[in-house]
């Protein structure tokens, strides 16, 4: 069963962003995309979506100030960061970005249901 929930994935990679719509199947209504965090802030104000999935190292704007630029502008956005990089140091940065957690890509499916359910 499909929800109306609207997720936007902030990711470079293309397998990367295909896995994660694989793994949202079911669970997202409605999917955008983007593949730089300097696209970011203007999908997320075009689409709204639920949540972000947003990955960290990109080429042009990392993650860190995607998600610090989108809980600017939208305080009540809510933000997951998915990276390679899992350590309490990263876990740090991505809350003082105002992420609301943070799973790594290899363990996608520890996202618990919660995370991206209201």
């Amino acid at each position: 069963m499909t929800c109306e929930m609207k997720v936007l994935i902030v990711e470079d990679n293309d397998r990367v962003r295909q896995m994660i719509r694989v793994f949202l199947r079911g669970l997202a209504g409605e999917m955008v995309e983007c593949a730089d965090g300097s696209e970011a802030l203007s999908v997320y104000r075009q689409h709204r979506p639920d949540w972000v999935l947003m990955d960290i190292k990109m080429a042009r704007v990392d993650g860190l100030t995607a998600t610090r630029e989108i809980k600017a502008a939208f305080p009540k956005a809510k933000i997951v960061i998915v990276t390679n990089f899992d350590d309490e140091a990263m876990r740090e940065a991505a809350r003082e970005a105002g992420a609301v957690g943070l799973v790594a890509k290899d363990n996608l499916l520890d996202l618990p249901p919660s995370c991206i359910e209201d």
